[in-house]
């Protein structure tokens, strides 16, 4: 079923080039320098491919809500959702949104010097300027277009991947309103956004929820939202937006 991405109007890359890529359940939005969206849309198909491939004679991959070993001989982007998957205790699809979005964004990059892209709220940035990065915690929270991430070039490529017990249709056993994750390995920050945010059930899991993001190595920052609380680690910057 299709989500409406209503937080795509909040993208402001005046620039930059955006457009879209869909293929079946993958929908990206991309920012570059120019229009590349064949090229992406090649990138999206072979990763896809890679993916559908292996998961259809390894369907313990799709469905494992824990860690799965995979061969050495297996897709390169499979390995690497594997071993996101296993640094914070999730199944491998935990992190596949973040995985594609980077692997379509780094095979830009000799094409365009800046990317930026969007895959279901979890995102790979390459910038040259700084960018701000919109935080949404559903529309009853007062953190919801209040403030944003500021993101600096010396940062990128970076991944900064959201989970929510609250808001979309993604699987989270946890109530956190936003569970936002910084890490240079994009797969790495969406497998720990729905790690992290599994931990969080009220308030008084932020502060334990970010012990555990301290602890996990490629990590670099954390946001979590939970009603009117707020917890933040590590290297992010938040500056108020909209007023």
């Amino acid at each position: 079923m299709y989500e409406p991405r209503f937080y795509r109007n909040w993208t402001h890359a005046n620039d930059l080039v955006s457009f879209s890529v869909v293929l079946k359940e993958t929908d990206l939005l991309i920012q570059a320098k120019r229009n590349l969206r064949r090229k992406a849309l090649r990138a999206v198909t072979k990763y896809r491919n890679m993916l559908e491939r292996y998961v259809e004679h390894h369907p313990e991959f799709l469905a494992a809500l824990e860690p799965v070993a995979v061969e050495e001989d297996a897709p390169q982007i499979a390995r690497a959702m594997a071993r996101a998957a296993a640094d914070v205790h999730v199944g491998p699809m935990a992190s596949v949104a973040g995985a594609i979005a980077e692997s379509v964004g780094r095979e830009l990059l000799p094409f365009s010097r800046e990317v930026i892209v969007e895959n279901g709220g979890d995102i790979f940035i390459q910038t040259q300027r700084t960018r701000l990065v919109g935080i949404y915690a559903g529309e009853e929270s007062p953190i919801t277009g209040s403030i944003a991430l500021q993101v600096q070039p010396q940062q990128t490529p970076l991944g900064v991947c959201t989970s929510s017990g609250t808001v979309g249709h993604s699987l989270s056993f946890g109530r956190a309103d936003a569970c936002v994750v910084l890490s240079p390995s994009t797969a790495l920050a969406d497998a720990a956004a729905t790690a992290i945010g599994n931990m969080v059930t009220e308030a008084g899991d932020i502060g334990p929820a970010i012990d555990f993001a301290r602890s996990v190595p490629g990590l670099t920052g954390v946001l979590i939202v939970s009603g009117e609380q707020m917890g933040i680690w590590g290297e992010v910057e938040v500056v108020p937006v909209g007023g």
